[in-house]
């Protein structure tokens, strides 16, 4: 295994490993940013939306749904990929300092237990941000990401099955 693909690893905790480094954190002083999702087949949109949550911040935390939360959120098709794949792909980014797979449908309790300074959500779920009012209980705050138009898990879906007809 090449040493990069281990310093990657090492940015995939479960959340006990989390909240012990959430401690250190806090005693520098820095910032955490919380965000979540699927993540099932990376696109720009993403990457796009990881570099904003990042920038809000000294540290990007990302929760990322597990296989079966995936499945119960979006489906029984879904995950397209294996929740150890989307982690591993999530943690090669540089924008990504942690990742946190979590088996809620919503992320409310992990959001509670890590208490970022800072929430981040794509503005189409302005309507619901899960764990808000424990971030602004603590004197956190929510921020709104712009969303990539036309960028989708979906979207790439339906991209490679219209080309799949074609063939």
């Amino acid at each position: 295994m090449s040493e990069r693909v281990k310093i990657i690893r090492t940015k995939i905790l479960n959340l006990d490993q989390m909240l012990i480094e959430r401690q250190r954190l806090r005693k520098e002083n820095r910032t955490l940013v919380f965000t979540n999702g699927c993540f099932d087949i990376l696109h720009v949109g993403h990457v796009s939306y990881l570099e904003f949550a990042r920038s809000q911040g000294d540290v990007l935390v990302v929760g990322l749904n597990s296989d079966a939360s995936v499945k119960r959120n979006k489906g029984p098709k879904r995950p397209i990929n294996n929740e150890r794949e989307r982690a591993l792909l999530l943690a090669a980014l540089e924008a990504v300092d942690y990742i946190v797979i979590f088996d809620d449908d919503k992320p409310a309790a992990i959001v509670e237990a890590l208490l970022p300074e800072v929430l981040v959500k794509g503005e189409d779920w302005a309507h619901y941000v899960s764990g808000r009012e424990a971030v602004e209980r603590n004197g956190g705050h929510v921020v709104l990401a712009r969303k990539v138009q036309g960028q989708s898990t979906t979207n790439t879906i339906a991209r490679v099955l219209a080309a799949e007809k074609k063939t």
